[in-house]
């Protein structure tokens, strides 16, 4: 099923990005990067909540009668500077809501246009899923970056988990 093989992509993303996480040292949170504006390693874990968040509300979207308790996340601080230990709990909350949510989804549910802020006419929920997933890789590999930038030993392993390992 479909919907399965994305949930398992998604929570391969989230297992290393908690391994990147569990890499930052403790002392270099506010770090950043010499350019205009950057965020620091604590405003980017910050901001990695931010991206589960947009699993949680498509899936909401999709099932509000059944997932009326994630509604509690709205209330969740999103986007501000966040220690590695609060992030990586905070992941593992979300971690579960999405697992809870992929559980009542089914490959039709997919193909549903849901109205979005953006298109008001709707985006299917595939299309809205992998646009979260877009945002989630994007940013894990921008804290893969930052942690190559302050000499932490990383490489493509810490990136991606390969089949057959």
């Amino acid at each position: 099923m479909l919907n399965t093989a994305l949930a398992a992509k998604i929570d391969e993303q989230l297992e290393r990005t908690l391994h990147l996480i569990g890499m930052v040292p403790r002392e270099q949170l506010n770090w950043a990067p010499p350019i205009p504006a950057a965020w620091t390693v604590a405003e980017l874990l910050g901001h990695l909540l931010d991206c589960l968040g947009g699993f949680c509300a498509v899936l909401y979207a999709v099932h509000p009668d059944r997932l009326r308790h994630f509604e509690e996340l709205r209330h969740l601080p999103v986007n501000g500077a966040c220690g590695s230990d609060e992030a990586c709990k905070r992941i593992g909350v979300y971690r579960l809501r999405i697992g809870e949510g992929f559980a009542l989804l089914d490959d039709s549910d997919l193909s549903r246009k849901l109205p979005t802020v953006f298109v008001a006419d709707g985006e299917t929920v595939m299309t809205l899923l992998l646009g979260n997933l877009e945002h989630l890789v994007n940013h894990k590999h921008q804290l893969f970056t930052y942690l190559k930038l302050m000499g932490v030993p990383v490489g493509t392993p810490d990136l991606y988990r390969f089949r057959g390992e």
